[in-house]
This record gives structure tokens, sequence and C-alpha cells, in this order.
């Protein structure tokens, strides 16, 4: 299946993404910014959030760091 006609991540892709990448990962720079009233943004070409590994980070952000997120979609 191609990227784009996906709809959402493989489940064993998203166990080995946050396993092997987000686990690690500091998103202190991130959140540190955001507090200052700075604006992040994480682009994509997948059509739908849930089909891109940025949705991760996202997720990610909002669990532990109570960081707001807003999913921008083409209408």
């Amino acid at each position: 299946m191609g990227k784009r006609s996906r709809r959402e991540l493989a489940a064993e892709y998203t166990r080995r993404y946050t396993t092997e990448i987000l686990e690690s990962a500091d998103l202190t720079p991130i959140v540190s910014a955001l507090s200052n009233g700075g604006i992040a943004a994480l682009f994509c070409v997948e059509r739908d959030p849930e089909a891109c590994h940025r949705s991760l980070i996202a997720q990610r952000l909002a669990e532990q760091h109570r960081v707001t997120i807003e999913h921008l979609r083409p209408w």
C-alpha cells in the first residue's frame, strides 16, 4: 500500500517508533519554546494525521506535556 493511500499507521510501526525513537526523544526544547508563547507546526504529506508518524510526536506532547494539539486537515 502506498504511503498516501493508508488511513492509519500499522500497529507494529507505531510500537517500534515509540520504543526506538520516542522513548529517547527529548521534547523539552519544543515544550520550552511553546511556553514562551511560541507556536510549532509539524508538517507531513499525509492527508490524515492518523497515517503520519508525526501524530505520535503530537500525541506524546499532549499526553506528557499537556500541549494543545490541533490537526489541520484539507477541506
